[in-house]
């Protein structure tokens, strides 16, 4: 069977600089899968090419048998992106924020119905940002930020969630509410990647894991991908040197 999320000899270059390099890998449906592998090694690109971002030189990605931009309007796909990528200066609410990730059942008026605004109340509350709901994004601390764009991707309701570094520059707290939320999400039936160079959380995270540098090195259980001769061909150092760790 095919799997909620499937990637097909994918190919991304920037100019002269080759990103990804025939990628190929198959998520299964209600799994978490741990997409491991240094900075530059090609996660962020990945992950733009499966959302639809950008379109790969060759290649194909299908969600849930869609093309990223069907899915994308179709609310099958949620995307958290790292935060170097959102303007946290931007006049927004955390209410309104996670309003966002309904924007796709809103209709042309975009008049939030009383099911739009229960979603996002449960979302809210999940994460446990209720009583922040009404200050402006930038206000919150770096895992309270994670958490708000958390629950937009819940209040959307998608099947497939792509997650970009959810825990760089979390609180311990934090990232305990984001596994606990992600593992209950998979258990209804989502589909979930992470992308992370936090090996320590994995095996507490996901049911598969996938290590890339810039092309697929290892791809299955977690504890058969996070080898030490593994890690040594992706990151190229000793899997216990204190350089791969937490927020390298």
């Amino acid at each position: 069977m095919m799997g909620a999320l499937e990637v097909a000899s994918v190919t991304v270059r920037y100019g002269e600089v080759l990103a990804l390099d025939d990628v190929s890998l198959s998520v299964s449906r209600g799994s978490v899968c741990a997409l491991i592998g240094m900075n530059g090694s090609g996660k962020s690109t990945l992950f733009k090419a499966m959302s639809g971002i950008l379109t790969p030189d060759s290649g194909t990605v299908t969600i849930d048998g869609a093309t990223p931009a069907a899915a994308r309007r179709a609310g099958l796909l949620g995307y958290v992106p790292q935060s170097e990528e959102i303007d946290w200066t931007f006049p927004l609410s955390v209410r309104e924020v996670v309003l966002t990730g309904r924007y796709g059942r809103l209709g042309f008026l975009r008049r939030p119905r009383r099911a739009d605004q229960l979603a996002v109340d449960e979302a809210l509350a999940r994460v446990e940002l209720t009583d922040y709901q009404d200050r402006q994004i930038g206000r919150l601390s770096g895992g309270q930020r994670k958490r708000a764009f958390v629950a937009r991707a819940i209040a959307q309701n998608a099947s497939v969630l792509l997650l970009d570094e959810p825990f760089a520059g979390v609180d311990k707290r934090s990232e305990a509410a984001i596994t606990a939320l992600l593992r209950e999400e998979a258990s209804q039936g989502t589909t979930i990647l992470i992308s992370t160079h936090d090996l320590h959380s994995v095996p507490r995270l996901a049911d598969q894991a996938i290590l890339l540098q810039r092309r697929v090195l290892a791809h299955g259980d977690p504890a058969a991908v996070v080898t030490p001769d593994n890690l040594i061909k992706a990151f190229g150092l000793d899997p216990l040197d204190d350089q791969i760790g937490v927020g390298r």
